[in-house]
Parts: C-alpha cells; sequence; structure tokens
C-alpha cells in the first residue's frame, strides 16, 4: 500500500496521483501543505527535509521526495513497458520528455504565470509580467504542439510519464483566466 502526504490542489500531488491512478494502485493520501499545513513538525521533516510535498512510502520502503523521481520509482517499480520502457535508449526518451515537461513547462507556468494569476489578488496583478511569462512558456508551448501534430503522445503512439509531467501543467494553462494564443492540438487533447 501507498502512502502518499499532499494536498490534492497540488500540481505536483496531482500529477502523482495521475500516475497512481494510471498503474491501478491502492493508496492512503494525508491532506498535508499549504492551507492543510503539517509539513512543520518533525515527524515530517523525518519525512522529507525540504518540508515539500508530495512525499511517498510504498510499504516499509524509506519515504520518497521530489515528484520526478517518485514517477520514475512507480513506473520503474510498477508500469508496463510501454509506460516506463526497459530498454534504455526508449526509456531515455520518455525521461527527455519528462524532464522537458518539468524545466520548461512546470517551471515556466507555476510560479510566474499561475502563482501571479491565481496567489495573487488582482488589483497586484503585474499584467505586463504575466503576459510576458505567457507569451515565454507558449515558446515551449509551440515545441510540444509541433511533435503532437506527428503523434498521438509526447512520445509516439502510448502514453508514457512523459505525458503526465506534460499534461499535469497543461491542465492548469487551459482552466485559468489567461490571455492564450491558440494552440488547436494541445486545446484538443486536453478537452478530447
Amino acid at each position: 500500500m501507498l502512502t502518499i502526504w499532499g494536498r490534492k490542489t497540488s500540481s505536483n500531488v496531482q500529477a502523482l496521483m495521475w500516475c497512481v491512478g494510471e498503474l491501478g494502485l491502492d493508496y492512503l493520501r494525508f491532506d498535508v501543505g499549504h492551507r492543510y499545513g503539517g509539513t512543520d513538525g518533525e515527524a515530517f521533516y523525518q519525512l522529507n527535509p525540504n518540508r515539500t510535498v508530495p512525499v511517498l512510502q510504498d510499504g516499509d520502503n524509506p519515504p520518497l521526495w521530489e515528484t520526478g523521481a517518485i514517477l520514475r520509482y512507480l513506473a520503474s517499480r510498477y508500469a508496463d513497458d510501454a509506460f516506463w520502457p526497459g530498454d534504455l535508449l526508449a526509456r531515455t526518451e520518455v525521461d527527455r520528455w519528462a524532464e522537458w515537461s518539468k524545466q520548461n513547462i512546470a517551471l515556466g507556468f507555476t510560479a510566474p504565470v499561475f502563482w501571479h494569476v491565481v496567489r495573487t489578488l488582482a488589483a497586484e496583478r503585474d499584467q505586463q509580467a504575466i503576459a510576458a511569462a505567457v507569451t515565454a512558456l507558449e515558446q515551449k508551448l509551440a515545441i510540444a504542439e509541433a511533435r503532437l501534430a506527428g503523434s498521438r503522445y509526447l512520445v509516439g503512439e502510448t502514453f508514457t510519464l512523459a505525458d503526465i509531467q506534460f499534461g499535469h501543467v497543461l491542465y492548469r494553462y487551459f482552466a485559468i483566466d489567461i490571455t492564450r494564443r491558440p494552440l488547436p492540438i494541445l486545446r484538443r487533447i486536453m478537452h478530447g
């Protein structure tokens, strides 16, 4: 049984829960972090000295933290060869797009766009900074748009870990109130 610490409103926890759902794993999740608190105590510090969510513990194994590391662990332990290939070069291709998504899409969206739109009062928002961040993000999204013009998923015709790292941020990008450029392929993917 997996034990997960992290609130369901955290995008990193959402990525983890999506992976857990795709793999059909049993879990127990505790709301921790942000408005729920729970990260300041010694017990949580022993789980993750960074005091961030998510944290995952698989049975009696040591706790894991950092979303990408957790996803790769779950994929290595529980996924089939299509989701997380056994072949080194094929797995590296999945991992490359997962890392690209984290470094370019998640980091380019979460703090500079999402936090400035969702976590900032409307009167205090720097619309110029938000617009500049959206423009920079959309330059990276254009890479995914072009890539997905020729395949169903980021790494071909099979859903992989890379699609979770990309998709959990893409959902938020389309859900918040910002001016965005048309990205018809990404919009189609998000809306079926």
